[in-house]
């Protein structure tokens, strides 16, 4: 549990952190992601990253419980899973960047990234 309350920490702080950006400065937001998306440098330091992350918590933290801990385990297998399909078909995140040409994508994904940080948070620091 204590590795759980760890993890619960550090994805708490990061999205809250990346939502209070979000609230702040979503154009700058919505420019460098759009810059991300099409860049093959990002995408392939992103599917790394992704690997990494997703691997260490699928590692570590292969919890499939009834209670908040899964989660976890589900954010490290969703971002294995996003690391391995961005290393090997790197192309498919054109999908992505329409969502993010209009601006409508930030005011979803800004309460989502909020919500998530908060549910962390009390989780981690909390409860």
């Amino acid at each position: 549990m204590e590795l759980s309350i760890f993890i619960a920490k550090i994805i708490a702080v990061i999205y809250l952190a990346f939502g209070v950006g979000l609230i702040v400065n979503s154009n700058y937001y919505r420019k460098v992601i759009l810059k991300l998306l099409n860049d093959a440098t990002y995408i392939i330091l992103g599917g790394i990253i992704a690997i990494i992350i997703g691997f260490f918590i699928v590692e570590n933290h292969n919890y499939w419980v009834k209670n908040w801990t899964v989660i976890i385990t589900i954010i490290g297998w969703v971002a294995l899973i996003k690391g391995v399909l961005l290393l090997a078909f790197p192309s498919t995140i054109t999908f992505f960047k329409p969502l993010f040409n209009n601006g409508n994508v930030t005011k979803i994904l800004t309460p989502l990234v909020l919500i998530f940080g908060l549910i962390f948070a009390y989780f981690g620091f909390v409860n």
